[in-house]
């Protein structure tokens, strides 16, 4: 049933991965050569980024229709998990290394955008608790037959 709580706990994660296109992940003050030409750090500015941002998003989002086959909702969200962490880990990486190395770093500030990737992991995390806890629930009832 599409009114479960996975469902807004993925609906929840897939708007946080599409959020990243309106947010950045950090801005500066100063122009950055190869970092921040445009005063600002965000998916735009890495394939790699865009790609699990992308990716994400839509697998999230193509997981709430799967209502009906849960194991195959589960693994879709476990690899929203995965993507959610190879998000942070990439986006912390690319504005840490690259941004503190150059010259201007100390004008780096991190913008809202940096914490959805943590927001879409959590929802993601809660969706695969609930899928599995509605599979086990599904599963007791079988056996009461």
């Amino acid at each position: 049933m599409i009114q479960r709580i996975q469902s807004v706990f993925l609906l929840l994660a897939g708007s946080a991965f599409f959020s990243l296109f309106a947010l950045p992940f950090a801005t500066s003050r100063v122009p950055i050569p190869h970092i921040f030409d445009d005063l600002v750090y965000n998916i735009m500015d890495n394939p790699l980024l865009l790609i699990l941002t992308i990716l994400g998003g839509s697998i999230s989002i193509v997981a709430i229709f799967l209502y009906n086959n849960r194991s195959v909702q589960a693994k879709l969200s476990n690899i929203v998990i995965v993507l959610s962490i190879l998000l942070v880990i990439l986006a912390f990486l690319l504005v840490y290394n690259e941004g503190t190395t150059a010259k201007g770093a100390e004008t780096i500030t991190e913008s809202a955008g940096i914490g959805m990737p943590f927001l879409s992991l959590i929802c993601s995390a809660l969706a695969s608790r609930f899928i599995r806890k509605d599979d086990n629930t599904v599963k007791s009832m079988d056996r009461l037959r």
